[in-house]
């Protein structure tokens, strides 16, 4: 990977430039409202090959397309079915991929081999807008080295590849801070793969019960599942505030600062215990609390309902890669 470093450029007025960049088979990192993406010319195999060497990442797991428009989906993919264009209709724009067979169009590389395919269209104007300059569906992971934490600002792109890179677009912080939700509607239930930004209930509103099936250390089936994610450099387990001292680790807390314990730094996520805050906080404090130099991070879990599962099990995969 490149040492050195990429053009950072607002995302407002960088989008021809960054338009160009992935018409001729570079990488540009942009934002959405889960958080960057680095994406490439999905239709492009060698493109495509180019994110998984940025990031060092196994090429058994899948990358998601993006869409500039719901309305692109049917002259990609053909017909959709019914479940999935209900979903379409309900979230898109918005932090929901959904899984539908592969379009011949669409390299191999980009699916890891599988014969379905992860797409979504992001509610950020500059990401659309950029997709929509480009002419073409965007394959974006997201922008950091494979396993580590997840980019919510363009400095955490800049710091994690460098030069891997040729544009950022700097849109400032996102707004979701988390993942999107990964589902699987083509079957007689929809089956939620990766929990994220669209919490579970909204799902069961729109259509009734779903499955929801934990992360794997096998083959995914979808991108961002298997089981040891999303970690910072820095080790980290789950746990309470008591079970931490000695002045050289770091707290994640939830909505106050741990009244007992010597801790060389702490970060709060939502002193009014607002979930969707504290999701938007999740990535930003880790990179925080893994710039300090502690010895470890000791997070704390949040409530399981709406988003904050979401959270718990981004704060889990993390915690796995260190067990």
């Amino acid at each position: 990977m490149s040492t050195g470093s990429p053009r950072v450029l607002p995302a407002e007025s960088g989008i021809a430039e960054a338009a160009a960049v992935l018409r001729s088979g570079g990488l540009v990192a942009f934002p959405t409202e889960t958080v960057y993406g680095l994406g490439a010319n999905a239709l492009d195999a060698r493109a495509a090959a180019r994110i998984f060497e940025a990031k060092a990442r196994p090429s058994f797991d899948p990358l998601i397309s993006h869409l500039a428009d719901a309305a692109d989906l049917p002259g990609l993919v053909g017909a959709v079915p019914p479940a999935v264009a209900a979903l379409v209709e309900r979230f898109w724009p918005g932090p929901l991929t959904l899984i539908v067979d592969r379009p011949a169009v669409i390299p191999p590389i980009v699916t890891s081999g599988l014969d379905t395919m992860a797409v979504r269209v992001p509610d950020e104007p500059s990401a659309r807008a950029l997709i929509a300059a480009a002419g073409v569906p965007v394959a974006a992971p997201s922008a950091n080295r494979f396993g580590q934490l997840s980019p919510t600002r363009a400095e955490h792109v800049v710091a994690g590849l460098g030069g891997a890179v040729e544009v950022v677009l700097d849109g400032g912080p996102t707004r979701c801070g988390i993942e999107s939700t990964i589902v699987d509607a083509r079957g007689e239930r929809p089956v939620v793969l990766r929990l994220g930004a669209l919490p579970v209930e909204a799902l069961v509103d729109a259509v009734g019960p779903v499955e929801v099936r934990q992360g794997n250390s096998g083959q995914p089936v979808a991108p961002g599942t298997l089981a040891a994610h999303y970690a910072p450099r820095t080790p980290l387990r789950l746990g309470a505030a008591a079970e931490g001292d000695g002045g050289r680790r770091g707290f994640l807390a939830f909505r106050e600062r741990p009244a007992g314990g010597d801790w060389a730094a702490v970060e709060v996520l939502s002193p009014e215990g607002d979930l969707t805050a504290a999701a938007a906080r999740l990535f930003d404090a880790l990179h925080r609390l893994d710039a300090t130099g502690v010895t470890e991070i000791v997070a704390e879990p949040v409530p399981e309902v709406g988003v904050g599962r979401a959270i718990n099990d981004r704060l889990r995969r993390a915690a796995a890669t260190w067990r």
